[in-house]
């Protein structure tokens, strides 16, 4: 089978120190023809590093989408212009693998789904995190119904001082949000995906605007102060989700928040059965993966501890983020489901984009 043609739109951050490693550890399935970045230097850039022979560089998206050779497009710009891009990719008969968030509202995020599935292609959208061992190992376990029924669960992405400060993570127009659309968003995928449970009755939450502008707040941060004048976006956030069912989820993101721990891309299940965590993030040397339950007439936990790090800030695509391209290439040769659906990842825009209304309108928002 032959190699398949890949544009990326968005050559910064994200794309080196995920997409571009990933697609070159998965070069038997496909090639980069096409480089786009609005700062044609990146996009000069990278095609010189992971680029084909003679692979097309330009600022403009639309002469990608042009291209006759580009077969499938990974969008990696920020939030607020994943629809207008995926959009028009699917119009143009392009496959697309769109970084998380879906996008930055619902009814944005509802038109791409809509425009996919008028369009035929594949579509999928980088929620890495799923193919991380911890993850798997748990979605398996619920799968078996290890747990029993998943009544209450907690979503956590928070960070004691980890404010990303390059790029447009603090342009609240560009990126429609901070640490909830940003970190909580994964934390959130990976809790309704163990549970299975997309059926949402109503969403309230709170929205902080505390430490973002404080000039005091930013020591100890860890990737350097950053400019409280131009912070934007809020610097915590939590929700509560009440599923159709009854199950209730207890969302928690934040970028700078005055708690000891700091737990990322983790989740905590309680079941009928037993229960289980996932310990990931700054506070922790290795990510852990602890079950809890009754047996033999005692309390028990058994401990699942592969090797953790930080993904991606150190470059080299990260093993799950290898994995997940490598499946995602694969689902677009063979013409199946990637692993994360559409219709999955617009759920998990749906709650975000809730919580960002409740706190504004001061209600519950029903769905």
């Amino acid at each position: 089978m032959s190699k398949l043609k890949i544009a990326v739109i968005g050559c910064g951050g994200i794309a080196n120190q995920k997409h571009f490693p990933a697609l070159k550890n998965n070069a038997d399935l496909g090639e980069i023809v096409s480089f786009c970045d609005i700062r044609i230097e990146r996009a000069e850039a990278a095609a010189k590093e992971y680029g084909a022979q003679g692979a097309q560089v330009t600022a403009d998206y639309k002469e990608v989408l042009a291209n006759p050779d580009v077969e499938v497009v990974h969008i990696c710009t920020p939030n607020v212009s994943h629809s207008e891009i995926a959009i028009a990719a699917f119009e143009a008969k392009k496959h697309v693998y769109c970084e998380k968030p879906m996008s930055h509202s619902t009814e944005e995020a509802q038109k791409m789904v809509d425009a996919w599935k008028k369009s035929g292609m594949q579509f999928t959208v980088g929620y890495q995190n799923r193919f991380q061992a911890e993850v798997q190992n748990l979605h398996s376990a619920c799968r078996k119904g290890e747990l029993g029924d998943i009544y209450y669960a907690k979503a956590h992405a928070v960070r004691r001082r980890g404010v990303p400060t390059w790029g447009v993570f603090m342009d609240k127009e560009a990126q429609g949000g901070g640490p909830l659309i940003d970190i909580g968003t994964h934390a959130l995928d990976i809790t309704l995906w163990c549970m299975d449970n997309y059926e949402i009755e109503s969403v309230s939450g709170s929205v902080f605007y505390k430490l973002g502008g404080l000039e005091q707040a930013t020591e100890g941060n860890l990737f350097g102060p950053w400019d409280p004048k131009t912070y934007e976006v809020e610097d915590s956030a939590v929700g509560f989700v009440k599923m159709k069912n009854g199950a209730t989820i207890a969302l928690e993101a934040s970028w700078a928040l005055n708690m000891l721990e700091s737990r990322e891309a983790s989740t905590t299940l309680c079941g009928t059965l037993a229960g289980a965590e996932i310990h990931s993030g700054m506070s922790y040397g290795k990510n852990e993966l602890i079950y809890n339950r009754g047996r033999n007439g005692q309390l028990m936990e058994e401990t699942i501890s592969p090797v953790g790090g930080v993904a991606y800030f150190g470059g080299g695509g990260g093993e799950e983020g290898t994995t997940d391209c490598r499946q995602w290439l694969e689902a677009v040769q063979n013409g199946t489901q990637p692993l994360v659906r559409p219709e999955e990842a617009l759920a998990v825009t749906k709650v975000l984009d809730a919580i960002y209304r409740s706190a504004a309108e001061n209600k519950e928002i029903k769905f």
